[in-house]
């Protein structure tokens, strides 16, 4: 072999100098996010549960964009792209319940060790978390609260709380395909929280007594599975919180446990669930 040919099939050199930062930094802002961790307490274990924290707040975030990214396909008709981004976000649930295990086999006494800086600071503050329950119609202009001095933060909940969640959007769409969804649940206040339908049921009951590759069908079974990781998490984060705190108050001030166990027992989506005994 020739020595330019040898030459030729040297992989190349990837390019190492550049003005200012690299274009990678420049994209991710990797040096942003790796300086954002600021612990309060001398316990090496808080490292671990302030990244995880932040990590869930990146997935919230991205959640939010694809169930938003749904529910204005929903409004305009545009089911195929509703679903893929449902889809999406199920494989983006799974990564976000993922981030339960770096904090659950926490010992009380591991927690206690940095307990303390988290002062009021509590998981149901989060904004982005919110928004995703929000989507989810779970509504309650009591959650507003706790962001009246973040200006931005506090409008853009505002406007989350007014208007229609994902399900609304996809109960307004069965109804005009001709699904028998009631007025009352069409004009409903969507600032409040969504309350199942003996009418909404008996509609899917009827779309999954058709055909089953139905485009709704299929979006009934995207929402599905977007509620049972919704689920998932709810129950992973009780029993993340049961085995490092016991019953003990939450930081915020909640009823720590008994406010999850009663979280976890509620399905969003709930006419998705309770129809299939009528199948």
């Amino acid at each position: 072999m020739s020595h330019e040919a040898h030459e030729a099939e040297e992989p190349a050199t990837p390019h190492l100098d550049f003005q200012g930062t690299t274009p990678y930094e420049d994209y991710v802002k990797a040096d942003v996010l790796t300086h954002l961790q600021q612990t309060l307490s001398d316990d090496p274990g808080e490292m671990v549960f302030l990244v995880t924290t932040q990590v869930m707040e990146l997935w919230f975030t991205v959640i939010v964009h694809e169930w938003e990214t749904a529910t204005g396909a929903l409004r305009e008709d545009d089911v195929p792209t509703a679903v893929a981004a449902l889809k999406r976000s199920v494989r983006e649930l799974e990564a976000l319940n993922a981030s339960w295990r770096p904090l659950s086999q926490l010992t009380p006494a591991q927690f206690n060790s940095y307990r303390d800086a988290l002062g009021e600071g509590s998981g149901f503050q989060s904004a982005m978390y919110r928004r995703m329950e929000f989507l989810l119609g779970e509504k309650s202009a009591s959650m507003l609260v706790p962001h009246r001095a973040a200006p931005r933060v506090h409008a853009e909940l505002e406007k989350a709380l007014h208007e229609p969640s994902l399900y609304d959007e996809v109960l307004r769409l069965l109804a005009r395909r001709g699904h028998a969804v009631p007025e009352s649940v069409l004009r409903r206040d969507v600032s409040q929280r969504y309350e199942p339908s003996a009418e909404v049921e008996a509609a899917w009951a009827a779309l999954y007594s058709g055909d089953e590759t139905d485009e709704l069908a299929r979006l009934g079974e995207a929402l599905t599975d977007v509620a049972e990781l919704v689920w998932r998490w709810r129950n992973d984060h009780l029993v993340a919180t049961r085995r490092a705190m016991g019953a003990k108050p939450g930081t915020g001030g909640s009823a720590g446990v008994a406010w999850l166990e009663k979280r976890a027992r509620k399905n969003v989506f709930p006419e998705l669930w309770t129809a299939r005994s009528h199948v």
